[in-house]
Formats: structure tokens, C-alpha cells, sequence
């Protein structure tokens, strides 16, 4: 089977429901992204950050997966295909994709401050005083900036593989996510879907200035014949 590798970003999650990582502000939910998603911010106001991911985890239980995610467990028939996402939702995994690579973390899951692959299950709300079995507080399970990003590793050398690449709803701005594609054989066709994209189409770049819910569908039925 050929290997395709599906990057997506928070363009496929936006048409479910889930709000993009910011707007034109620069702040995400009306906070300044350091406030939440930072060590320092968790340093500085443990229950302000806790708040804003209970709120996060609360609405990703009230959405349910996109045609864009359904079109991607389609290609699984013909195709060997790997999902490296920069979501941190379970979207692909409720439409029934078999690999995902969890680029920044997993909102329905927390961590142990003790111990970092003390991971566990978590749907409800996440509190001051939870803890792990080492008595240590428990955490959003999510790379915030200026963390490792522990699953880069698995992420390239799965691109290094591919026959083909998908890039769906991400500015590709956003490093090291961003930096994936170079990893990739010289020869991969890359298709790029995302409503304004952020570059220009050669021989080897297919860009579909769409949505991911049309966009998708188009490179799937391309791939599927």
C-alpha cells in the first residue's frame, strides 16, 4: 500500500464547530495565548488556565466530526494513511482513522506534573487538588509554547515515507509543524487545501483554495481512482 500522510490544522476542526487557535488579535478565547497555553502562564494563574480547558473540553463533547473527516477514513481502503495533526481534538478518532499523531497534545487527556507519560483519560472538568498517584498535580495534557513537542520525532520519520501528502486548514505557519513538508521525498505530490492559502501552486503543489469539507473530497476522489 502507499503511504499517504495527512497534516491537518484548525481550518477541518472549524467546520465542526471548534473555534480556530486565534483571531486577528492574536488572542484565543479573549486571552493572551502566553495566559494559557505556557508554563509561565500556568506558573503564574494555575486556575485560569485550568478554566480555559475545562471550557475547551466542554464544547469539544457538544461537536461531532465533519465530512472532511469522514472523507480521510475513506482513503484507509486503498491507502497505508497516517493523520499528523495539530489539533489537540478527538475528531479524527471519532470518524474512525486508524493512525493519528497528536502533534500538540490531547485536550480529553491530562498528565501527571510528576511524571510526563503518566497520561490519562480525561473528559470532565480538570481542578485544583486532582492529582496523580504520586500526589502530583495534574496538568492539561497539551504542548504549550516553548515545550517539546515529543511526537516531532514519529512525525518526520512517518513523512519521510510518504508517497503523498494532504495539508488541510493550517497556515503552515506554525513551526515545527510547519517545517514536516521537507522531510517529505522530492518527488511527493503535496496537495494544499485551506480557503486563503498561504502559497502559490508549482508542479508539484496542488492548491485548493477551499474549505476542507469540499477540498477534501475533490483530492480523495483524485486518489481514489
Amino acid at each position: 500500500m502507499k503511504k499517504i500522510v495527512v497534516l491537518t490544522g484548525a481550518g477541518i476542526s472549524a467546520e465542526s464547530g471548534i473555534n480556530t487557535f486565534r483571531d486577528a488579535n492574536g488572542l484565543w478565547e479573549g486571552h493572551d495565548i502566553m495566559e494559557v497555553a505556557s508554563p509561565i502562564g500556568w506558573r503564574n494563574d494555575q486556575d485560569l488556565v485550568l478554566d480555559f480547558y475545562n471550557k475547551r473540553r466542554r464544547q469539544l463533547q457538544t461537536v461531532v466530526p465533519n465530512k472532511a473527516h469522514f472523507d480521510l477514513v475513506t482513503l484507509e481502503q486503498q491507502y497505508d494513511v497516517t493523520i499528523i495533526t495539530q489539533n489537540v481534538d478527538d475528531l479524527h478518532e471519532r470518524a474512525g482513522s486508524s493512525s493519528i499523531i497528536h502533534l500538540h497534545g490531547e485536550l480529553l487527556k491530562v498528565r501527571s506534573q510528576f511524571d510526563e507519560q503518566l497520561v490519562l483519560d480525561w473528559k470532565e472538568d480538570l481542578n485544583t487538588g486532582d492529582l496523580c498517584e504520586h500526589n502530583s498535580q495534574l496538568r492539561p495534557h497539551i504542548v504549550w509554547f516553548g515545550e517539546d513537542v515529543p511526537m516531532m520525532d514519529k512525525a518526520i520519520a512517518i513523512t519521510e515515507q510518504a508517497d503523498f501528502i494532504m495539508i488541510i486548514g493550517t497556515s503552515m505557519q506554525v513551526y515545527p509543524a510547519a517545517g514536516l513538508v521537507q522531510y517529505a521525498p522530492n518527488n511527493t505530490p503535496i496537495y494544499f487545501i485551506d480557503p486563503k492559502p498561504s502559497i502559490s501552486a508549482n508542479e508539484r503543489l496542488t492548491v485548493l483554495s477551499e474549505k476542507a469539507t469540499t477540498g477534501v473530497q475533490k483530492v480523495v476522489t483524485e486518489l481514489m481512482k
